[in-house]
């Protein structure tokens, strides 16, 4: 019994090293995402930026609040509510860069984790490559094991979002333009 006592604490100690060794040597992880719209890079960052969008495409969110600066300008922040497996969480959104048609960079930090993300809009003949690039990092050792294990998920979910937004924008008939 002994015995099988000691191959059980050694199980559970390697797994703890292995889990906290990932958070060590992955403490930060990257992904992309992409998609090509049938609309110009111009609708396309009308469609997305349009708040009352912002339920439609990104998963589980609920509203935003901004806490200072100029909605949609460098330096802004806002307070970002979102829900996810029945829970709201808040996160903080810095606007880092803004290009309209072309680039938003964002920082979102929230208690377990920071994201650097980017949304970069190239139009081609009509159409509009729509590509995001996500840096993440955890907060703590505990944190940085946890997102190591969560790259997967985090872009089969970034892919989701996109793959939303494509459908707005491409069944997209509000004109946002005046004439």
């Amino acid at each position: 019994m002994m015995k099988y006592l000691k191959y059980l604490l050694a199980f559970i100690l390697l797994l703890t090293l292995f889990f906290f060794g990932r958070g060590l040597l992955t403490p930060t992880i990257y992904y992309e995402s992409e998609v090509v719209v049938n609309k110009s890079a111009k609708e396309s960052w009308a469609v997305m930026s349009d708040e009352a969008n912002l339920p439609k495409w990104i998963k589980g969110f609920k509203k935003t609040e901004l806490i200072s600066g100029e909605e949609n300008t460098v330096g802004a922040v806002s307070k970002i509510y979102v829900e996810e497996n029945g829970q709201e969480m808040t996160m903080e959104e810095t606007v880092l860069d803004v290009k309209p048609n072309e680039l938003l960079a964002m920082k979102f930090t929230m208690d377990f984790m920071d994201m650097d993300y980017e949304m970069l809009f190239k139009e081609n003949d009509g159409k509009t490559t729509i590509l995001t690039k996500s840096t993440t990092s955890g907060n703590g050792l505990f944190a940085k094991s946890i997102v190591s294990f969560m790259s997967g998920t985090m872009k089969s979910q970034e892919d989701a979002n996109l793959q939303s937004l494509k459908k707005l924008i491409d069944e997209n008939t509000k004109n946002y333009f005046q004439d």
